[in-house]
């Protein structure tokens, strides 16, 4: 058996995946209630962003914890296509999972579906990420802990998207998010802690791209995406912010509140300066009655 080190870096690597799996969890669960406040193509295209910060979010955290994660007796190398598979599925099977809640009608129902989809979107990107793992021997996994790892991802997805249903307030996301990203991380290490390796020494070359020639530059390629995107976020209103903006912009306009009120006395007005006007005089005086 070859000895694993989960931390070849360490406390480097697990600090900055944590963070970065906060970031995407923030990010998606902010989206995500942006989305069911508003209608149409809008609340599309917050779902659409949720998932792409969820999963990319996800991928960012697996891939910089693997930077870490080290074989005695053997070098590794990813395959390229399924790194970059995993990092699609994840997003598209998160995707379901969060127009799921968006879209459906009974909450709960949208809830379980939702966070089982988003939850194995986080599992099958993280196993599928270490099925591109290419080295010296043969991995095998403890089904038990892989199943545990998987139950890990599936409540915390349902706890998170349970926080965007119920939760709106800034400060309730941002705890929602540390506790996502802390079972994310949770589910990921338990995986590995699933994984042992047989190492069989060979002096052949390995196919694929080591974690830094290809991993590496895509982690920070999707983290500043997120930064990126998270700065949009926070400067777009939300829809009481906008609402309080357009209230108080009709306060604040002289013109429109005059409007309102000639509006509303507009009739009086009217018929008040008719019956004084020197043509309803004449017409009074000019009409059959008068002339008799």
């Amino acid at each position: 058996m070859g000895h694993l080190d989960h931390a070849t870096f360490g406390w480097l690597t697990p600090l900055l995946s944590y963070a970065m799996a906060c970031i995407g969890a923030a990010l998606g669960l902010s989206c995500t209630v942006r989305a069911l406040d508003t209608t149409g193509r809008s609340r599309r295209n917050w779902l659409i962003t949720a998932a792409s910060a969820i999963g990319s979010g996800i991928w960012t955290m697996h891939f910089i914890a693997m930077l870490g994660f080290g074989v005695y007796g053997t070098d590794i190398r990813y395959n390229v296509p399924l790194t970059l598979l995993s990092l699609l599925g994840a997003m598209v099977v998160v995707g379901g999972g969060v127009f799921a809640v968006g879209y459906s009608r009974d909450r709960t129902r949208a809830l379980l579906l939702g966070g089982f989809a988003t939850g194995l979107g986080v599992a099958s990107m993280h196993y599928l990420g270490m099925a591109a793992l290419r080295l010296h021997g043969t991995v095998h996994y403890d089904p038990l802990r892989v199943v545990l790892s998987v139950v890990i991802a599936v409540i915390a997805a349902t706890a998170a998207l349970w926080a965007a249903l119920n939760i709106r307030s800034t400060r309730a996301v941002a705890v929602a998010s540390l506790v996502m990203g802390a079972a994310v991380s949770s589910m990921h290490y338990t995986g590995m802690l699933a994984v042992t390796v047989r190492v069989t020494p060979s002096g052949a070359a390995l196919h694929g791209a080591t974690a830094m020639q290809f991993i590496f530059p895509l982690a920070v390629g999707l983290g500043s995406y997120l930064f990126l995107t998270s700065a949009f976020v926070a400067l777009s209103p939300t829809a009481p912010e906008r609402a309080a903006y357009a209230h108080a912009e009709h306060a604040q306009d002289p013109t429109a509140a005059a409007g309102e009120a000639t509006g509303a006395r507009g009739p009086d007005l009217r018929s008040r300066r008719a019956a004084h006007s020197p043509d309803a005089s004449t017409a009074d005086t000019r009409s059959p009655a008068g002339t008799r």
